[in-house]
This record gives structure tokens, C-alpha cells and sequence, in this order.
């Protein structure tokens, strides 16, 4: 897959979006969408393929990865603040800078919404592939594994997010009551991991290895993205010795030799790369919609807005530990000159930004050509590392440990009893993985989350934080279907 939006055919297109439904907050469109007549103009590979293509240039858009998902992830954690201007509230980002949560918030909306939009055009793909006998069974086969695999990580990203959530296993038919219940009635944590794993089962024997896609198509889903997302659920669930195997049979890739390079253009996709949201950039060259925008460095000689900027917590980190490589790959500071030769002036409004969104080529613009890095081989490594200590195994977790110190410029770990790898672990996880969106999901899953907040100046609170709260509109459509999360 290009670096660019595959748009779907006018018809397609006019099947997603131009009937609406009740249910609005999860763009659910009724199956008969799509006549028998219009289907059979999509009954080839090209058509096969703009079904997928269209899960993909979901997650480019406002609602599903950008100022929202920032928001909720990263400005809410100890590793960034609001940010911008003392008056620019963002919305809701200083809300969420406080851990103030409200079920009317405006990105918990979002990114509910996203991805089930998301969801929902995977469901739309797995329903009409099968029809298109013209189109090749092989592609169909791998496309449908792309499909499930798209599906499963949106239903990671809200399980994470919000607990027990609607499992949207096909897309409903307008007024059929059964399906009315499955969209508004939550499953439990539980069953929705199952419904996860299942997903990804089945899209690993379906998907092909990353090097065996053409550079026509990179960016795609592959058997080792499936087995690394595999590997993170089975982390949340603590089920150690499968997060090992799926762990080892994560292969062909290698750690980039300078970190800097990653977050480069030329560094996208590298050997290092697993899983990518992918943008171009460029007018009419769509990336992920003011992603890159609204982190930029803010005021006089800036280009951006300014928000989720890093936290003194976290450059007080990067500088405890020594890491110095990673602290300058990950932090742009005021009055420093990047790599590109811009020089970022004192008269930036604040004193750091996310190195990691920087754009050189579309710097400001509302389309950049920045990729989301959501699985890298580096926390495949560190993911191995902490299940091998879980389970005892702790002299054999630290050369994986290691692996991503040394990459860093640093020594090996020091720890040897099991509680101290375990910190070590947590620790290199915090600064190999900071502004990537997982800091916050890793304080909950492994219970820090009360007194990093605390020493970050923010009140974690126990049996209410841990997850967000579903959104009112959600809970209002379900009418007593479904129950808010606790304290909220």
C-alpha cells in the first residue's frame, strides 16, 4: 500500500456514508447499501481491495488518531501536560490534563466513535468479500486477514480504553432488534480479549510476512504485526508464557541502529517497523488529520499548536537514567536546532515538544507525512523480557532487556532479583516507548498508575481511573442495555 489514502470507488463511498442510522455515534449503515448492481462493478481485485483500503484511511482521520486519541493517552499521563496556551483549553485537554473525566468529554466521543467507525468498515469488508467471486481468492484470503487483523486492533484500543465494550461482530441490519441489543449491550473484558484473539488467530493464518509485500503495499498488515499484537493482549491479560511464544515467532526484524532514525521519514517502515498508521502529506496527500499539527512547537518562529508537550516528570527521567539519545530523539527543546537544520527560537511559548511528530517536509501543515509507530521490535523485545521475569526466568529475561538499553547508549541493567528487572523493565518500556501512546495503559495494567500520577501532581483514583468513561451518548442511545463505568 502507498503511502496515500486508496480511495474506494464512488459507489463505495456512497454505501459508507450516505445512509444514516439511529445509531449514529457508530456510522452503522444498513447491509442493502450496496444493489446487486452496484456490487458487481467491485466484483474484481480492484474492488476486493477498496473495500480494506477504506479500514486503512480510517485511521488517518481527526476522530480516531489524532488530537483526541493524544489527548486521552498522552496529555492525561505523566509524560506531557496540556501544553499551549494557559487560555487554549483544547476543548477538553485540560480536563484531561487533571484527570478530570467526564462522560460528555468531547475526545472520549471521538475516539469511541472512530473506531467503531472503524470496525464497522471491517465488518461492511468481511461481509462483501466473499461475494466477489471475479476477484482473486488468494487476495481476497489476505485481505480478509487484513480486515480481521484492523478489527481486532480497534477492539484492543477501546478494551484498553473503556473496559467491557459492544462486540460489533457483522454489520446490523436497520430494525432488526437482535442487532439493536448486540450495538448498545457491553460484553465483559473478558469476552471481548476472546473475540480479540480470535480475530488475530484468524488473520495469522491468512496474512503474509512483511518482506514478502511489494513496496506498492507497504504499510499493510503482516503475520508478524498479527503475532505482535497477539503478544500485547496476552501482556494486559498476564498470560506470560503465550506472550513468550507469540513473542518468538515475531521474526525478520531487527532493532534500527541509531533510535533516531526511526522517527525520521527515511525511517518509516524500517526493519525495525512491525505495525504503522501511514501518511503522505502534501496537498491533496492526506496523512493522519493535524497529528503532527497540533504538537507542533507553538507562537513566535513555531508551527503548531502547541499541545501534549513533554512533561518536566519526563525529561527528569530521560536525564536520571543518563539517556541522552533517546531524551534528544524524543524531546524537541527551545533553542535547539533539529535535525533538519530548523532552529527552534526562544520565543516558542513552551519549553519542550514531541520529536516524534516532527514533520520536516510538511512542517505545519495539516496533512504531514508522520506515521504512527504502534509496534516496534523494541517492545517486542522488552514485552519478552518482562513475561520471562514474570515467570522466574529473570538471568534470561535481561539480554533482551539489554538489547534495547545498549541500542540506547547504555550499559546493561544493573538489576538482578526479580522485583528489580521488573522496575527495569517498566523503566525502559517509559523511555524507550515515551509519547507513543502506551504510557498510560502501562501505569493501569501494572499498577503504577496512583503514584506516578501523585508524583506528577495528579490524583489517580482507584476503581474509577483505570478506565474512561463510555461516552453519554452511548449510554443514552442503550437505555439501560448498558451501564456507565463505575464513579463516573
Amino acid at each position: 500500500m502507498n503511502k496515500k489514502i486508496i480511495i474506494l470507488s464512488s459507489l463505495l463511498l456512497f454505501s459508507l456514508s450516505s445512509q444514516s442510522c439511529r445509531n449514529d455515534f457508530l456510522e452503522v449503515k444498513p447491509t442493502e447499501a450496496i444493489s446487486t448492481d452496484d456490487l458487481s462493478l467491485l466484483n474484481n481485485d480492484t474492488g476486493a481491495e477498496s473495500f480494506v483500503s477504506a479500514i486503512y484511511a480510517k485511521y488517518l482521520d481527526w476522530n480516531i488518531s489524532s488530537f483526541s486519541w493524544v489527548g486521552i493517552t498522552t496529555i492525561a499521563s505523566d509524560e506531557a501536560d496540556k501544553g499551549s496556551s494557559p487560555g487554549d483549553s483544547g476543548g477538553d485537554k485540560d480536563l484531561l490534563d487533571a484527570l478530570n473525566f467526564t462522560a460528555t468529554g468531547s475526545s472520549f466521543q471521538d475516539v469511541w466513535q472512530g473506531h467503531y467507525q472503524a470496525i464497522n468498515r471491517s465488518n461492511q469488508a468481511l461481509s462483501y468479500l466473499p461475494l466477489l467471486t471475479n476477484a482473486n481468492a488468494d487476495l481476497k484470503n489476505r485481505l480478509t486477514g487484513e480486515a480481521k487483523f484492523l478489527r481486532a486492533f480497534s477492539y484492543f484500543i477501546l478494551v484498553r480504553s473503556f473496559g467491557g465494550i459492544p462486540v460489533v461482530d457483522h454489520v446490523p441490519v436497520a430494525g432488526n432488534e437482535a442487532d439493536r441489543t448486540m450495538l448498545l449491550t457491553r460484553k465483559s473484558k473478558e469476552e471481548v480479549y476472546a473475540f480479540i484473539m480470535n480475530d488475530l488467530n484468524d488473520a495469522i493464518g491468512a496474512l503474509p510476512d512483511k518482506n514478502t509485500y511489494s513496496a506498492a503495499n507497504k504499510g499493510r498488515a503482516s503475520k508478524g504485526a498479527a503475532y505482535a499484537l497477539l503478544a500485547k493482549v496476552n501482556l494486559y491479560q498476564k498470560n506470560w508464557q503465550k506472550v513468550i511464544d507469540n513473542c518468538n515467532l515475531v521474526t525478520g526484524y531487527s532493532l534500527t541502529p541509531n533510535f533516531a532514525d526511526i522517527y525520521k521519514i527515511s525511517g518509516e517502515n524500517n526493519q525495525e517497523s512491525i505495525f504503522e498508521i501511514q501518511g503522505k502529506g502534501g496537498p491533496q496527500q492526506p496523512g493522519i488529520q493535524q497529528y503532527s499539527q497540533t504538537q507542533g512547537a507553538r507562537g513566535a518562529g513555531g508551527w503548531g499548536w502547541g499541545f501534549a508537550t513533554p512533561s518536566q516528570n519526563l525529561v527528569d527521567a530521560f536525564n536520571a537514567a543518563g539517556d541522552t539519545k533517546r531524551r534528544d530523539a524524543t524531546i524537541i527543546f527551545r533553542n535547539s536546532t533539529l535535525y533538519d537544520g530548523r532552529v527552534v527560537p526562544a520565543t516558542v511559548e513552551n519549553p519542550f515538544y514531541n520529536y516524534k511528530v516532527y514533520s520536516s517536509n510538511y512542517t505545519g501543515d495539516d496533512y504531514s507525512d508522520t506515521n504512527i509507530r504502534y509496534l516496534r521490535y523494541a517492545e517486542v523485545l522488552l514485552m519478552k523480557a518482562e513475561a520471562m521475569n514474570e515467570l522466574g526466568q529473570t538471568a534470561a529475561a535481561l539480554p533482551f532487556l539489554n538489547q534495547v538499553r545498549n541500542r540506547a547508549g547504555l550499559a546493561n541493567s544493573t538489576a538482578v532479583s526479580q522485583a528489580d528487572v521488573r522496575t527495569a523493565i517498566w523503566q525502559e518500556r517509559r523511555l524507550e516507548l515515551a509519547l507513543e501512546h502506551d504510557r498510560w495503559f502501562d501505569l493501569v495494567r501494572t499498577g503504577q498508575a496512583k503514584a506516578a500520577m501523585a508524583a506528577d501532581g495528579k490524583t489517580f483514583v482507584v476503581g474509577k481511573h483505570e478506565v474512561f468513561p463510555l461516552p453519554s451518548s452511548f449510554i443514552a442511545e442503550a437505555k439501560g442495555l448498558s451501564a456507565q463505568n463505575p464513579n463516573y
